[in-house]
Parts: C-alpha cells; structure tokens; sequence
C-alpha cells in the first residue's frame, strides 16, 4: 500500500480493494489500532466510494455454490480439511462485509462514531478467525486456496447494497444469526472425529464473538428503525420482517440455537414468524 489512509473509511476502501485475505487481516488489525488511538475521523473528504465486488485473491479457484465440494461430517482428514477451509472463506468474506457497511452506509446514512467503532472491531475479529483458521489448515497439512470456494456469500450483499436498512436485516442478522445456528454442530463433528483443538477454537474463541457480531447487527438495525420513525418494538419488528421478506433468498429453517441468538438479543418474535414449512 503506497498511500496510508487517512480515515476509517480509508482504511475500509483499502480493505474491499486490496485481493489478499492476510493482507485484508493486516490493514484491518492496523485501521482498529489507529482508529482506537485516535489517530482516524470516520472519514474525510479524499475517500471515494465501496467497490461493487471487493477485490478478491485470483488465486483461490472459484466454482457455483452448487459445484462446490462436499465437505463431509469430519469423519476424516480430508472431511475437517474441508470443513475448516469452507469455514476460513466464509470468514475472508465477513472482513469484507464488515468494512462494505462502513464504507457504503457510515457517511450517507449519516451514522454516529459507533456505528463506526462496532464494524471496525467486528472486522477485526473477522480478521482474527480467517488467521486462526487459515493457520489450522496449515497445521492439518493444508492451506488456504486448496479447494475451490464460491463466494455465495456476497449474492445477498450485492441485493441489499442499496439499504442500510436491508444489509443489517440480511447480512448482520440473519446470515450471521444462521451461522450461530450451524456452528455447534460443526463443533460437534470436530470433537466426534478427534480434532479437539478446532474444536475448541470454535467454541472458546469464534462462536461467542459470533453472538457479539449479530448483536451488533440487532443493535444498529434497531437503532435505525427507531430514527426512522418506530415508535414500539412491535414497530421494529414488523419493520425486520419486512426487510426480510422481501431481500432474503431462500427459507428460514430451524433448528434454531435459540441459547445464542438469545444472547445476541435476536427475539424469537424477530424470527419464527419468517419459518416457512
């Protein structure tokens, strides 16, 4: 990088352009520091504008969600391979979302400096889990980029890039709400085939700072139904259903780890109305 950035928002334009996810993690970790210092304004006049699609490693074979490679149940080597490599992806694409709604909302939604500071430090830790689990891989005798990945993720960041409103419903409550939902089980099929280490780094370190991040998403969602004129929390809620009717592909299906999405502050009221059978 020629230019240090000179904002948050900066360093977010940074982040979504530059391809490499250790270096995504290494300009995240130095933006939280800096920002934490005091040394960053949200944003100044010189930053420009998110990228339609963040820069992403061309390296890493890229296929359709549906051509993507079973993983298995953790049964084997190649199965946890898998499963921790499917996993490290998806948290490459999490630094990305978490510096997109800095980048794309902060200024022209006119948010406080803590809707600033809660995306720069859930970024962070986005960052801090796609190390942890790349460095895993290694460990398991592979690494990051040896198995083609899709980058289904961002379908649903491209359909709500046009509301703060939807990206925080979609993105930051529902996706990261069904991520707290899968994860014990993944923790599950890690202890059962004999990897106690991902699975403890699972449990210990990224499901709870997993609950932190939908929280986030639960908190700032609220917060603009309420600046947008909800008057109740039956208003809030109504105004999530809403957004996720209309911007969600697919079905919300349980089971459902109610204990986390509790913590989160993820109502049922928010969710089982969306089940569909």
């Amino acid at each position: 990088m020629s230019v240090v950035p000179e904002s948050l928002v900066g360093y977010a334009l940074a982040v979504l352009n530059t391809p490499d996810a250790s270096q995504k993690a290494g300009l995240t970790r130095e933006a939280l520091q800096r920002w934490q210092a005091g040394e960053l304004p949200p944003y100044c006049d010189t930053d420009g504008d998110a990228p339609h699609v963040p820069a992403r490693d061309c390296r890493i074979e890229r296929c359709t969600p549906g051509a993507a490679p079973k993983r298995g149940k953790g049964g084997s080597l190649a199965s946890r391979v898998a499963l921790v490599h499917g996993l490290a992806h998806i948290e490459s694409w999490a630094i990305d979302l978490s510096w997109d709604i800095v980048a794309r909302f902060g200024r022209s939604c006119n948010m406080p400096r803590e809707f600033y500071e809660d995306w720069a430090v859930v970024a962070s830790e986005e960052a801090r889990h796609h190390e942890l689990l790349a460095h895993r891989l290694v460990e398991l005798g592979s690494h990051y980029g040896a198995l083609p990945c899709h980058d289904g993720l961002w379908e649903s960041a491209t359909e709500t890039a046009h509301s703060l409103a939807a990206r925080l419903a979609i993105e930051h409550c529902t996706h990261e709400a069904r991520g707290l939902d899968v994860l014990p089980q993944t923790i599950a099929r890690f202890r059962a085939g004999g990897d106690e280490q991902t699975a403890t780094l699972l449990e210990s370190c990224i499901l709870p700072e997993e609950i932190s991040h939908c929280m986030k998403g639960v908190r700032w969602f609220t917060w603009l139904a309420n600046a947008g004129g909800a008057s109740s929390e039956d208003d809030v809620t109504t105004m999530f259903h809403a957004a996720v009717r209309r911007h969600f592909r697919g079905t919300l299906k349980p089971p459902f780890n109610e204990t986390a999405r509790a913590a989160a502050g993820f109502k049922p009221e928010w969710y089982l109305p969306l089940v569909t059978k």
